[in-house]
């Protein structure tokens, strides 16, 4: 792997102009299919932006593998030792290959199908309104809101707290370790110390299941799989869900309610016509892909895209934003259009990491988005959309803040 040099930051894949990818993006896309670049850490890596070279990366894991090899450092980390490089990994299913993420992930599916999601709808309806109720009340007296406070982010904190078993109350520490870490502005030995904080918060919860286990999905790993997990996997699952559980959701919730301020018919329509929600949910998946890249690959043979040839053991980022803009993928890539039918976008990633989750983030974003216009039938931002503070160099695009009156 080569040597790290100073990076121009933030990195191509993950400059964006309000809604849209860099022009960069489209201009490799376009010509090279695939270029070297410099990474946020300082080292080159194979950036794949075409959508069926996207999809090949990362359904591919025999040659583009999650697992880190033997020495592999991020340059600037400090020296960790590799006892807790292991405790580290154990249960990251992003960092896993098969057989070992297939062996792990199994256990989970089932608190994930479209059934139990079904069977969760009235309490997330519940969650949901209580949120509005929050967001009204911050309003009262005042200019205006912030829907990330008090609407994008709380609702899928709430859901993944009560589905996963860990107290809501505890919620301003871990949203602040999670949005920290991920923070790439943050120095990289912060944010390691941020994930030990996480791991040993959520070694505690499991500690507490091993002894009392609940009615939740640390309680049912427990129950049905304790004796094949260790307590290091099973905070690295618990870690995982939390994070990615109301990360990813909140930020989709507050970009996509500012998207469709922007466009008042069709956010007429998700108003007004429930037939018009779930279109919509998809096409804001596509056309705000929040998600630079997917978790990095690394070649394990040389190979070959869009007639580069990579050797083995480099760093290959497959650009989740630029696949789903790729005109050979779907017309008119540039233009929000809930009619379209955005089915087979990349923004929940390819092959066996497909997004776990993806079901509950669906269902969380169908009933929030029509509930928020219905009950703020005038709902506009505060200030101009020059002003809107968007995150700038962090691993999931999004919104600091999003002031709404009505």
């Amino acid at each position: 792997m080569s040597q790290a040099v100073r990076p121009e930051l933030p990195p191509v894949h993950m400059r964006r102009d309000g809604f849209d990818p860099t022009p960069q993006l489209r201009e490799i896309r376009e010509t090279e299919g695939v270029r070297v670049i410099t990474s946020a850490f300082g080292m080159s890596a194979y950036l794949v932006t075409r959508h069926e070279d996207v999809k090949t990366v990362l359904s591919d894991h025999t040659r583009f593998s999650n697992t880190r090899p033997p020495g592999f450092v991020v340059p600037g980390a400090p020296p960790i030792d590799e006892d807790e490089q292991a405790r580290s990994r154990a249960g990251n299913l992003l960092g896993l290959d098969p057989p070992e993420h297939q062996r792990l992930r199994r256990m989970l599916t089932p608190e994930f199908t479209l059934r139990r999601m079904r069977r969760l709808q009235p309490r997330i309806a519940e969650i949901v309104d209580a949120q509005l109720d929050a967001l009204a009340a911050a309003r009262d007296g005042e200019a205006s809101a912030d829907l990330v406070q008090h609407f994008a982010l709380p609702i899928p904190s709430l859901v993944i707290c009560e589905l996963l078993g860990v107290p809501y109350a505890d919620r301003d520490d871990f949203q602040r370790r999670s949005a920290r870490q991920l923070d790439l502005s943050i120095p990289i030995p912060e944010r390691i110390e941020l994930a030990r904080e996480g791991r040993a918060y959520m070694g505690s919860l499991v500690a507490g299941a091993r002894t009392n286990p609940g009615d939740d999905i640390l309680g049912m790993l427990v129950r049905e799989h304790g004796a094949e997990l260790t307590d290091d996997e099973l905070v690295g699952i618990a870690g995982l869900l939390l994070l990615a559980g109301h990360e990813t959701t909140s930020n989709m919730l507050a970009l996509g309610t500012l998207a469709l301020l922007r466009h008042p018919e069709q956010l007429a329509a998700v108003r007004e016509d429930p037939d018009a929600v779930a279109p919509a949910v998809e096409e804001l998946l596509r056309w705000l892909s929040i998600v630079h890249t997917a978790i990095p690959r690394i070649t394990t043979t040389d190979v070959e895209i869009a007639g580069v040839s990579i050797p083995a053991g480099q760093l290959v980022f497959a650009s989740l934003p630029s696949g789903n803009r790729d005109d050979e993928f779907i017309e008119r890539p540039e233009v929000f259009d809930i009619t379209r039918g955005a089915m087979g976008h990349l923004a929940f990633g390819h092959g066996v990491h497909h997004c776990l989750g993806a079901p509950l983030a669906r269902m969380e974003m169908q009933i929030a988005f029509p509930a928020l216009l219905r009950r703020f039938p005038t709902l506009a931002p505060a200030g101009e959309f020059d002003d809107v503070p968007f995150r700038s160099f962090h691993f999931i695009y999004g919104l600091k803040s999003l002031e709404v009156t009505w």
